[in-house]
């Protein structure tokens, strides 16, 4: 049955809106009159409005990762209770708080109510439910353990939610201490040390050299800092059009991950992500050359991404699943060898779980300790540069008093 959007007017003039399923319009208009609400609006929620939620306009996403973690957890909950899912959808529509969200989730049960699958009906929003998720949600409906599948989903944004906070928050104080740095620095050499220039320019006698080489830093940057700016700005732009080209994208991504200390988080970062995705799949009776397909288009990293392409090559060619990923460099050892006891004890899914979490554990000792060593010597810089502009205008007074003297 659709359901219909609508606005109505209560008998104490206040304005109500929600969702109400209706065969039309007119229907829907009744409905709203048999309990003494006078219509305002009532829209269709469906198709249409679907392919509105999933256009890429600013905002337009319903969930953030975050809330379709939680989203996911609650229909899980529903579900596994033995609530059945039209029901299920209809008390998560009731209790979102977003128009948005309740639109989306009424349009979800039109979708179920008319016969549709979940699966089928998600992917009609492909901008909320990526394939992966649409893919897990239809194994979960043939397989006939939906609420099983749902949980794992949800176990799964959980954890990389957990990982990217994490992440996030390992690389945010060094980003403040060196941004607020720079700012302090670009102060100190364009405004403080020309007043050293201006005060001691009547003197005969020379400055010292460190005043010397402040000065002309700081004429430096008050000449040619704007135009500094711009050229950082014109090459980051540059950059990021170049970067919409797929080949020098994946040169890019490849140079990345052979930096000495962020190449290596990259790598572990994305391989987690693989294998995680790879062992949700798997474990949800996805067959296993469209769960790689599945798990490679995850991947941020393009060159981790065509090596994935490149394994599920020789997957489909007949090769096992361990051998392939052994034979891709930058998919870290740990990842093939867990494979290989997977397919050995016919553990897979289970396998491949845990080298996605040993990775992603890996990945934020890493980064831990990265910003851990990062912080002190950020400091201990910015004191250094610091240090040397205050000796750079205490030495001209230092030397005129001893000229005094």
């Amino acid at each position: 049955m659709p359901a219909y959007s609508f606005e109505a007017l209560q008998t104490d003039g206040k304005t109500r809106k929600g969702v109400i399923e209706a065969d039309t319009a007119r229907s829907a208009r009744a409905l709203l009159r048999d309990q003494a609400l006078v219509p305002l609006a009532v829209d269709p929620v469906g198709a249409s409005e679907g392919s509105l939620l999933s256009r890429p306009i600013a905002g337009g996403r319903v969930f953030s990762s975050t809330g379709l973690a939680v989203w996911t957890r609650q229909l899980a909950g529903l579900v596994t209770s033995g609530l059945p899912l039209e029901r299920s959808l209809t008390a998560l529509a009731d209790e979102a708080e977003e128009d948005k969200a309740r639109n989306l989730i009424a349009a979800l049960r039109a979708e179920v109510n008319a016969g549709s699958p979940l699966a089928k009906a998600m992917a009609q929003h492909p901008r909320e439910f990526s394939p992966v998720y649409t893919a897990v949600i239809a194994a979960g409906e043939q397989g006939g353990h939906l609420g099983q599948v749902l949980d794992k989903l949800a176990d799964d944004l959980e954890e990389r939610q957990a990982l990217k906070a994490k992440l996030v928050g390992a690389a945010l104080y060094p980003a403040i201490v060196t941004l607020v740095a720079i700012v302090i620095v670009v102060f100190l050499v364009s405004y403080v040390v020309p007043q050293v220039a201006t005060v001691f320019a009547g003197t005969k006698h020379a400055l010292p050299w460190l005043t010397v080489a402040m000065l002309a830093v700081s004429s430096f940057v008050r000449g040619w800092g704007w135009w500094l700016l711009g050229a950082i700005v014109l090459i980051a732009v540059c950059a990021r059009l170049a970067l919409r080209s797929s080949a020098f994208r994946q040169k890019f991504d490849a140079a990345w991950l052979n930096l000495p200390l962020i190449g290596r988080l990259a790598r572990g970062y994305n391989a987690a992500r693989f294998a995680g995705t790879l062992a949700m799949l798997a474990g949800a009776g996805v067959p296993i050359l469209r769960s790689l397909q599945a798990a490679a288009e995850t991947l941020h990293n393009t060159a981790m991404r065509a090596d994935a392409e490149d394994a599920l090559v020789l997957v489909r060619e007949g090769a096992p699943l361990a051998s392939a990923l052994a034979q891709k460099k930058r998919f870290p050892g740990l990842l093939a060898m867990f494979a290989r006891l997977g397919e050995q004890t016919g553990q897979l899914p289970l396998m491949l779980q845990r080298a996605a979490h040993q990775t992603s554990t890996e990945v934020q000792r890493r980064a831990l300790q990265l910003a851990t060593i990062l912080e002190p010597l950020l400091i201990v810089a910015m004191g250094i540069v610091v240090m040397l502009i205050v000796l750079a205008v205490m030495l001209p007074i230092i030397q005129l008093n001893q000229w005094v003297k």
